[in-house]
């Protein structure tokens, strides 16, 4: 396997292959990493990835990892929504990179932990090339998790730098991407979920309910839908759900 530190644009990001492989074609992964996170955190999935076949791309989202500008964690929350839309806008980026150096075969898959699995969500929504989806503990209830975060800090006796009209534009632009909304966009196309029952972070039944809703739309294909949930789990993925993931991962891109 090898690891290359580079910069596609202006994003910073770790390029893994298998060995020997830099510059063949091969079926390939995007995969987010969470908040307040980094790319260097999701190395586990790009080795399992890259043992067996595939190129893995993990890009550092904006704020995070080599993008960091120093804000504290009430500062980077208030931008969530800003990141993930960010790297949702990314991803098209990356995908004509791979594209315009021969690197991928077909269309790349995306996956990602956490706010990962939130963008990978939210990307489905827009991108109908994404091949195969991993979502760890991610959420696609944009709207609905946008408004509970609000509420949240709200509650907490924190006013909120945003007037009403700003709310309600930022609402608005989350439900382009919300998979609760766009249900029918995600065209049988494979997908793999897990999530922790005990997550305190993101709220386990929301996904658990969207999950339930799309299955409708496969039932052609059931094979390519997936929910691994585990009882105990918190909001960290175990190691049978990171194998699980890129099983799927590899399954659908090496077919």
């Amino acid at each position: 396997m090898r690891v290359q530190r580079q910069i596609w644009g202006h994003i910073p990001l770790l390029h893994i292959t298998p060995d020997q492989c830099e510059k063949v074609a091969l079926p390939t992964v995007v995969f987010f990493h969470g908040h307040t996170s980094a790319k260097e955190h999701n190395l586990h999935y790009a080795y399992q990835l890259a043992e067996k076949g595939l190129r893995v791309i993990l890009p550092d989202a904006h704020l995070h990892g080599e993008r960091s500008e120093g804000l504290d964690n009430v500062q980077i929350s208030l931008r969530f929504w800003e990141i993930v839309l960010t790297s949702i806008e990314e991803l098209a980026f990356l995908q004509k990179e791979l594209h315009k150096q021969d690197l991928v075969v077909g269309e790349p898959g995306v996956g990602g932990t956490s706010m990962g699995g939130i963008t990978t969500l939210g990307a489905m929504t827009v991108y109908p090339w994404i091949s195969v989806a991993a979502v760890m503990m991610g959420a696609g209830n944009y709207v609905e998790l946008a408004q509970a975060q609000m509420a949240q800090y709200e509650s907490r006796g924190f006013k909120l730098p945003v007037s009403e009209e700003e709310r309600e534009r930022m609402l608005s632009t989350l439900a382009i991407f919300d998979s609760v909304q766009h249900q029918a966009k995600f065209n049988g196309r494979p997908i793999y979920f897990w999530h922790g029952e005990q997550d305190m972070t993101v709220p386990f039944e929301p996904t658990y309910r969207l999950y339930k809703e799309l299955k409708k739309h496969y039932e052609a294909v059931p094979e390519k839908i997936t929910f691994t949930r585990e009882r105990e789990a918190g909001h960290a993925v175990s190691r049978k759900g990171m194998l699980e993931a890129t099983e799927w991962l590899a399954k659908y891109l090496s077919n």
